[in-house]
């Protein structure tokens, strides 16, 4: 490993390992079995694989895919040897940590190499890598039987997730048509952790209304350290100059409250973040930090966050359900066993409108090894694997309704006070609330630093007209 933290390029073997050890990687120019690789006489390498179904028809090539650090990538790498032995396709793959794995794979697609088949990204990323061509539509692959296995059940998706990765390609346009870039692999709710031990000493509940919320937070601030919880602030929200500031827990509430982030008129995209209610809720967010958030806000990633929950810094943490999961298992924290979930606050009509974060997976659109790469797909968003990687790894929030109802996944996750019930309540209302656009992560960055502004004192009207002045000249 490298200064980067980078994990170098680690093989899975086919069956006889020393005869395979020393089997060249394919070469650029390699085609799929059955003439699946770059395209096909429509467009698409799909429409070339005919015949029944087998998962051996790509046996021999090997599927190069780049990596997140994390732990669905732990629990893929765990039972990549079921692949190989399924299809007998060798799978090569690096692995980098989050801080640089966008760059490395934005600078990848761009640079037209393709020197990965498939990779991990997020569904905003779609917003990014769709529109210059870098993204397979996976649409043909999956409505093609000869491509896809019957096992492999569409319809066992969670449907909210399948379409976030589902666009038309067009700035302002819903989710949920056109081409299907990318899979749902693993996902995030954006909820409500607390720390039951507080909230009993202190006799509160949790908020059920952003009011609430704003005055839980300052009240446990004042109280929790003379109730013997030392240093102990309300709640933690992500705070730094990042597009990850505004998706978690501001994103949900701002939906939950009916806000907008953009409106779209015909084909112009106007910024909405500056509208009389959403500077007033903006104004409230800023509020609730200062007199209820970690007092380093300003620097708060996901990581601060969680590990302030799990430290006893923090009594509330509304983020990704995930980040407060890994700290609520036995062993993972001082916190651990006093942890439990709750969806959080309801917007006006009793909303759990609910941002998510999906990882998803997608194909290179210039990869020549096509046929192969959607079969590592198709088996590393399977029922097998998924069910597999959930019970014995920490594969979750489960994408598929099999594998949240499976009673050996209920039993993993029952151990944790609401987790479960917490999940059934939001996730059908869960969705990505954000007007697609390609300017997505400036516009978003921006508007973190917007926040941070209002935090620190300035007028959120004045602020917030200034943003959306800005957004309006960069997106139409």
């Amino acid at each position: 490993m490298d200064r980067i933290g980078h994990d170098r390029r680690r093989v899975v073997a086919l069956g006889a390992a020393a005869a395979l050890s020393a089997a060249p990687l394919l070469s650029a120019c390699g085609t799929g079995f059955g003439g699946g690789g770059a395209t096909g006489a429509d467009g698409s390498a799909a429409d070339d694989i005919t015949g029944s179904f087998d998962w051996k028809r790509a046996e021999g090539k090997t599927v190069k895919a780049l990596l997140n650090k994390h732990p669905y990538t732990d629990a893929l790498i765990a039972d990549l040897k079921a692949f190989t032995e399924k299809t007998g396709i060798k799978v090569e793959y690096d692995v980098f940590p989050e801080d640089n794995y966008f760059d490395k794979l934005t600078v990848d697609l761009s640079s037209g190499r393709a020197s990965y088949d498939v990779f991990m990204l997020g569904a905003y990323m779609v917003w990014q890598y769709g529109p210059p061509g870098w993204l397979e539509d996976l649409g043909p692959w999956m409505r093609n039987p000869s491509a896809t296995g019957a096992e492999w059940d569409r319809g066992d998706f969670f449907p909210n997730l399948l379409q976030a990765g589902q666009w038309s390609l067009k700035a302002g346009a819903p989710l949920g048509r056109g081409g299907q870039y990318a899979l749902p692999w693993g996902w995030e709710t954006n909820v409500v952790a607390y720390n039951t031990e507080v909230f009993k000493k202190l006799g509160v509940r949790p908020a059920e209304s952003f009011d609430e919320l704003r005055e839980l937070a300052g009240t446990i601030t004042r109280k929790a350290p003379g109730a013997g919880f030392d240093g102990m602030y309300g709640v933690a929200v992500r705070g730094s100059r990042s597009w990850a500031t505004i998706h978690p827990g501001f994103m949900t509430m701002y939906a939950r409250n009916g806000l907008k982030d953009f409106t779209v008129e015909g084909d112009e995209v106007k910024p909405a973040m500056n509208s009389p209610e959403a500077v007033a809720f903006t104004r409230d967010w800023a509020e609730m930090v200062r007199k209820g958030g970690p007092p380093s806000w300003t620097s708060y990633t996901w990581y601060q966050c969680s590990s302030d929950l799990g430290a006893k810094k923090a009594a509330m943490l509304f983020d990704a359900d995930t980040a407060a999961y890994f700290q609520a298992v036995k062993g993972a924290s001082p916190a651990s066993g006093k942890i439990a979930f709750h969806p959080g606050p309801k917007g006006p009509g009793g909303s759990l409108a609910t941002n998510m974060w999906i990882w998803s997976l997608g194909m290179n659109a210039r990869s020549r090894n096509k046929s192969a790469a959607w079969l590592f797909l198709q088996w590393a968003t399977g029922k097998e694997h998924l069910l597999k990687a959930a019970v014995q790894d920490n594969h979750i929030d489960p994408v598929r309704t099999s594998v949240s109802e499976a009673a050996a996944y209920r039993n993993k996750m029952g151990a944790i006070p609401g987790f479960i019930d917490t999940f059934e309540a939001v996730v059908g209302q869960t969705k990505i609330q954000f007007t697609p656009q390609e300017q997505f992560f400036d516009a978003t960055t921006s508007w973190a630093s917007a926040l941070q502004e209002i935090y620190g004192g300035k007028n959120a009207s004045s602020v917030l007209n200034g943003l959306a002045g800005d957004l309006a000249s960069k997106i139409g």
